[in-house]
């Protein structure tokens, strides 16, 4: 049975029976040709037999394996690589078919290559998650045919692998390299001039030429009966959170990823980037109901708690509940603290409904909203009107990007900040708002 399942006729095969068929066929006006037709038939079987033995001949002639890393990285590039290895003593054509996760919907991988005798071949290929969760890839299935190319024999490896896509960690790798080396204006990213003072208090030492006189501390100059100043450093350590809606609004999906998924992913690049920068970062999620909810703390290896976190967040469809919101921030973030708040309004309604909430977390809080632009609206928009409908359709689109823009006026009027940003540039300007923050003293 284990022989029948790993036997495949090569479509070469088909073609041999047909020109014996056509053979057949033409003997029918030329009788002479009929015994050449069965000539060709038993020398068709004899390849049979001889191709069975060539490939069944060996046993566990040929070793493959596919070689997945722990986690993937959603909406990135991830490379997979597969290792080939022909141990038969001759030349073999392989087929590779590669079953992959079902969240791809892929079903025609294939990868053909040839393999000397006791040669080892090594390939990779790519996938892109756009959902997070547990992907499972199949069967590694590899088809080896001799030069012959009558049949094929199946070998099977590596049935049902796990793997989990956790949010974006390869954009987070790749902002935390480039603060680190100080290069952010290469991909977008404003490096702002500090201003004036900050308020952390260092130590008092003694008053050298160039420091300021508005340091100056008289009560230490009386003691001390010589010029005393106080020394100040920057502000580090200041709370962060990153607060993301779950509800509806977060599922509208833009290049086949959630508003929610683009939502997590910033998050994570951004936390790490403040923790580089000494801050304390903290995660919260709402939609009807708190979900999520972790303190700010400045320490590195939280960022795998905040990764595991982001991990389990999911879409809710259920209208977000800001009350709450507040309610939870209120009790539970005491200090002052920088509040990114991910959610999207499609309507200026919708925002004026929430705006008392928002305009309540404002007062103590640096509150940044972040809404998103529908980018197919821009696309629209930027296209001739054709034809009446396609008028209607533009004019409709241009009301709701204005709408977006009327948001924006409206926060700012009522002194909250705000983010209008494509999907895909969401990481880049939310880093530079914050750097703009930090910059102007504003927390």
């Amino acid at each position: 049975m284990k022989f029948i399942k790993s036997l495949y006729i090569h479509k070469q095969f088909y073609i041999y029976l047909a020109v014996i068929s056509v053979c057949f066929l033409v003997s029918y006006w030329l009788p002479l040709l009929y015994a050449f037709s069965w000539i060709l038939v038993v020398f068709l079987a004899v390849l049979f037999i001889t191709d069975l033995l060539l490939l069944y001949r060996f046993k566990n002639a040929i070793k493959a394996r596919r070689i997945l890393p722990d986690k993937l990285s959603n909406s990135d590039d991830n490379s997979i690589p597969l290792t080939l290895s022909n141990y038969y003593p001759f030349t073999l054509y392989i087929d590779v078919i590669d079953e992959l996760p079902i969240q791809f919907q892929k079903r025609d991988f294939s990868y053909k290559t040839i393999l000397k005798p006791n040669q080892n071949h090594d390939f990779t290929y790519e996938v892109r998650p756009v959902e997070r969760g547990e992907y499972v890839f199949g069967n590694l299935n590899v088809y080896t045919s001799s030069k012959l190319r009558i049949v094929k024999r199946k070998y099977q490896f590596q049935n049902e692998q796990m793997v989990p896509v956790y949010p974006s960690f390869i954009q987070m790798q790749k902002y935390d390299f480039l603060a680190i080396g100080n290069h952010l204006t290469q991909i977008g990213l404003k490096k702002i001039r500090r201003i004036g003072h900050t308020s952390e208090f260092e130590q008092i030492k003694e008053y050298v030429v160039g420091d300021d006189y508005r340091t100056i501390n008289w009560k230490a100059t009386a003691k001390r009966a010589q010029l005393m100043v106080n020394q100040f450093q920057d502000e580090k350590s200041q709370p962060i959170y990153s607060i993301i809606d779950t509800g509806r609004v977060m599922k509208m999906p833009f290049d086949g990823l959630k508003l929610l998924d683009y939502a997590i992913n910033s998050a994570l690049a951004f936390s790490n980037v403040a923790l580089k920068k000494h801050d304390k970062v903290g995660l919260l999620s709402f939609s009807k109901n708190i979900e999520t909810f972790l303190p700010a703390i400045h320490k590195i290896t939280y960022l795998n708690k905040i990764l595991e976190a982001l991990y389990n967040i999911n879409t809710q469809f259920t209208d977000s509940d800001y009350g709450l919101l507040y309610a939870q921030i209120k009790r539970k973030v005491t200090h002052r603290s920088l509040l990114l708040l991910y959610t999207n309004f499609e309507h200026i309604s919708a925002l004026k409904r929430q705006l008392p909430y928002l305009q309540a977390i404002s007062k103590k809080h640096m509150l940044v909203v972040i809404l998103f632009e529908n980018t197919e609206l821009e696309t629209l928009i930027s296209t001739n009107a054709e034809d009446l409908q396609s008028i209607y359709h533009k004019t409709i689109a241009e009301k709701f990007a204005y709408e977006k823009r009327l948001m924006v006026k409206e926060l700012q009027k009522h002194g909250i900040q705000s983010i209008l940003t494509a999907p895909e540039e969401l990481t880049i300007n939310t880093i530079n708002k914050y750097l703009e923050i930090k910059a102007r003293g504003l927390l």
